[in-house]
């Protein structure tokens, strides 16, 4: 048995991962163009009594189990970079994050 034989699987959470940090981002750049464009807040508002958010936030969740879904099943039985995609992950985590910061969002816009 030869040494990749024996490196078990890690496809599954690294799908998570990079899942996690792709709905992550998605949710960032939805909060900026919901603020920054009134036709993209319209399209968003689903829900009155919260505004764009909900539309954000369902994007958000939508992207999330769907590319967890489709990543858990490309990469079930494949051992990836963990380092290569948590530093990827992290990464969009943080401009998702910064995406969503109000003054942030202000120096993005000009305001």
């Amino acid at each position: 048995m030869t040494n990749s034989e024996m490196q078990p699987t890690n496809g599954a959470a690294a799908a998570t991962l990079l899942s996690v940090g792709l709905g992550g981002l998605v949710l960032g750049a939805l909060a900026l163009a919901g603020d920054a464009i009134p036709a993209v807040a319209k399209a968003l508002n689903i829900w009155n009594p919260t505004g764009p958010l909900s539309g954000v936030t369902l994007a958000a969740i939508v992207v999330w189990l769907a590319a967890w879904l489709v990543l858990s099943r490309l990469w079930s039985t494949r051992t990836l970079d963990m380092r290569l995609i948590g530093g990827v992950s992290a990464a969009m985590i943080v401009a998702g994050l910064l995406l969503t910061f109000p003054p942030f969002m202000d120096l993005l816009q000009g305001k």
